[in-house]
């Protein structure tokens, strides 16, 4: 392969990635407004605000219960957010410099790179270029990118990690192969302290070939083995140090203490469901993640799928079997992902989120391989004949077109059903923006929320954990407990509101009920 070709799809790498970052900031900014819309969501920004000030908890506020946070756990006199480290930290950069809104679209940029880079590694450089441009036309992509969630991190760490892996134990690295081995290490223990039991479900497949390794690899092969290990087991472990750190015990899981059913596996006391989580239960989840997912794939309604098979059979053809480890890491999310009780469908089965590469190299791999162009490295274009000429030309109009029908009819509308999702919309803060609201501020608003605790949730945009911004939202529960508000608050002036009733209203006394 000529030089000039290759910095030629090396650079329209770069400019999907760049669309990437525009793509996802348009879907934060117009389909999001900026905001939270899920609990998770709200709560990872807690966490991220408290962590920029240096914090890792605070002291629970007076009256717990009005200061509603979800997923936020008060616990022994400290309130602590429930997720792992790993994303907040992340966040709270954003956070700390003032652009938050622009964290998950880099990374969004970084994921289809890393992408292109991982394709081009294991199939070449036009699968690596088609499955970034996958990758980039995906609904699925785009709305968690969109989100404030800890996925485009979780996707950038798994690339990172699997062409590492491969750098170090399977293609000739020209550097020292303990650099990659010590990346993939970083990359593995990053993703554990961000989504630990996804890290576990994509290092599967990696162990099974670690143990290959080990048993058939060479002594320095087994070297780079044991140092990732140890690396990867020392930076998780700060996972347990920060459970230690927020309840006293490095073994009790938060997420428990929020929901107690909320673990993985199988039995009484796991999941809501009488008698706990079954095989049942997970088919269950499984199914309905599926039947949303694989029209948020690619956005071609019931046929995002179509390709998969043909890239496997690309793979088979080629004996190309170090395809598999990355391709496999789908898989070992799917069939690990069971054990966990619910499943997550608002924006496509996020839970299989970190291994969308093993689905767009697939794919990729797939229109490569009818087309007739290459399928792995260094392969040359074939110079067809004939009727043959024709083949490249059908599957390019067949991929335009779904892609097409994507762009066009798929992702308005699935765009469109998440504005406003949940309720959550800038214009519930406006009444606060205005003068007469700002004039009476340091003020303490009792929100009574007639239509879900929503109402109130939204209005925490504009305030932080540490209760010091002009308005501060107290969520109603009774007139006793409210009752006790004021006195908990001297220095702010207390208002009642009703969002639902008239949002540019604050009365100084709550109403009577009709």
């Amino acid at each position: 392969m000529s030089r000039s070709v290759q910095s030629g799809a090396d650079r329209f790498a770069l400019l999907l990635s760049l669309l990437a970052v525009l793509a996802a900031y348009l879907v934060h900014d117009r389909v999001f407004e900026r905001m939270a819309h899920l609990e998770d969501e709200m709560a990872y920004l807690w966490q991220a605000q408290v962590i920029a000030k240096g914090e890792l908890l605070l002291p629970s506020p007076p009256s717990p219960t009005n200061f509603l946070y979800p997923f936020v756990v008060d616990y022994q006199g400290q309130r602590f957010g429930k997720y792992p480290i790993g994303w907040p930290v992340v966040l709270s950069f954003g956070e700390r410099l003032g652009v938050r809104f622009i964290v998950n679209p880099l990374l969004a940029g970084f994921g289809v790179w890393l992408t292109y880079l991982l394709g081009k590694r294991v199939f070449g450089k036009t699968v690596g270029l088609l499955a970034a441009g996958l990758t980039l036309s995906s609904p699925f992509f785009l709305m968690n990118s969109g989100s404030l969630l800890s996925h485009p991190l979780g996707l950038v760490l798994s690339l990172a990690f699997a062409l590492a892996w491969l750098d170090a134990f399977v293609y000739n690295f020209t550097a020292p192969r303990w650099l990659p081995a010590l990346v993939a290490a970083a990359a593995l223990g990053l993703l554990a302290l961000s989504r630990p039991f996804t890290a576990l479900c994509i290092g599967v497949p990696f162990a099974f070939h670690g143990l290959f390794l080990l048993i058939r690899g060479d002594s320095a092969t087994r070297w780079r083995l044991v140092m990732l290990g140890a690396v990867a087991l020392s930076i998780t472990s700060l996972h347990f140090l920060w459970q230690y750190a927020v309840t006293g015990n490095a073994l009790l899981n938060p997420y428990t203490l929020w929901w107690q059913y909320d673990k993985i596996g199988f039995g009484p006391g796991v999941g809501r469901v009488p008698g706990g989580h079954t095989l049942y239960q997970a088919w269950i989840n499984t199914r309905f993640n599926l039947v949303v997912g694989r029209a948020d794939l690619f956005g071609w309604a019931t046929f995002s799928w179509i390709f998969l098979p043909v890239g496997l059979l690309a793979i088979l053809r080629n004996r190309n079997w170090r395809a598999l480890l990355p391709v496999s890491v789908f898989i070992s999310l799917f069939v690990f992902y069971n054990a966990y009780w619910i499943g997550a469908w608002v924006f496509g089965p996020r839970y299989y989120y970190e291994g969308l590469f093993s689905l767009t190299l697939l794919s990729a791999a797939g229109i490569a391989f009818l087309a007739g162009w290459p399928t792995l490295p260094e392969q040359p274009f074939p110079n067809y004949a004939g009727w043959r000429k024709a083949q490249p030309l059908l599957v390019t109009a067949l991929v335009s077109l779904l892609v097409l029908f994507n762009l066009i009819f798929y992702i308005p509308v699935r765009l469109a059903m998440l504005h406003g999702l949940y309720g959550v919309s800038a214009s519930h803060l406006a009444p606060f923006q205005t003068p007469e609201a700002q004039a009476l501020t340091p003020a303490l608003i009792i929100v009574h929320a007639t239509q879900g605790w929503i109402e109130y949730g939204t209005l925490l945009e504009l305030e932080t954990p540490f209760l010091d911004t002009p308005f501060i939202f107290a969520y109603a529960r009774s007139p006793q407990v409210d009752s006790n508000l004021p006195a908990l608050f001297p220095d702010r002036n207390i208002y009642h509101y009703y969002p639902s009733r008239n949002p540019y209203l604050f009365y100084q006394a709550p109403l009577t009920p009709n």
